[in-house]
């Protein structure tokens, strides 16, 4: 049975990121997937996201369902029929829709926990909190700036972005097999099951 595209909007996007200790990472995910290193380091973190109007592809916007969703990620390369392929590998969803939690594996890529997410958001200040059924917790306290910490791997926000968009395609584990997500962050777009 063929599953419907889904189309929908990506009302904010925060993707929080840190660095981390390569050989530590290696443990954490499943081959094929190695981690995608930038400057020594493997980028991982957690992207806290507001879907809107998500619906089949051709339905109308208004007949769409919103959630407040947290993907936990590792960036990664991997080889394909030879050539080195980049992307993310996401272990864990987090959602604050029931209904994602049923569809997902099903019509969305991975397991999806039932999370309580809390937001305040304004004037450049976002804080963004939950706690999903399992007991798993996340709360960030983020505002914009106009440069990167002195700390950061990343050099600029080019180098921030340039990391990130070769690597759009992510995987999550669903028994056996790893199912596909293709993000367009640019386009404020996103489309599952291609």
């Amino acid at each position: 049975m063929k599953l419907p595209v889904l189309h929908g909007v990506i009302d904010r996007r925060l993707l929080v990121n840190f660095a981390a200790d390569p050989e530590v990472v290696a443990r954490l995910i499943p081959a094929p997937f190695q981690p995608k290193l930038h400057r020594g380091k493997a980028i991982v973190g957690v992207c806290l996201i507001r879907l809107k109007q998500i619906r089949p592809k051709g339905f109308p916007g208004f007949m769409g369902i919103s959630s407040e969703n947290g993907a936990h990620r590792f960036a990664v390369e991997w080889e394909e029929n030879g050539v080195i392929k980049e992307g993310v590998y996401i272990p864990r969803r987090d959602t604050s829709l029931r209904l994602n939690t049923w569809a997902g594996g099903r019509v969305f890529p991975g397991t999806h926990y039932l999370a309580k997410f809390e937001v305040k958001e304004g004037r450049g200040k976002y804080q963004v909190a939950f706690q999903s059924s399992d007991h798993t917790r996340i709360a960030v306290d983020a505002e914009e700036a106009t440069t990167l910490n002195a700390d950061s791997v990343f050099g600029s926000l080019d180098d921030v972005s340039c990391f990130f968009e070769r690597g759009s395609i992510g995987y999550s584990p669903n028994g056996q097999r790893f199912e596909e997500c293709s993000c367009a962050p640019r386009s404020g777009k996103c489309s599952h099951w291609r």
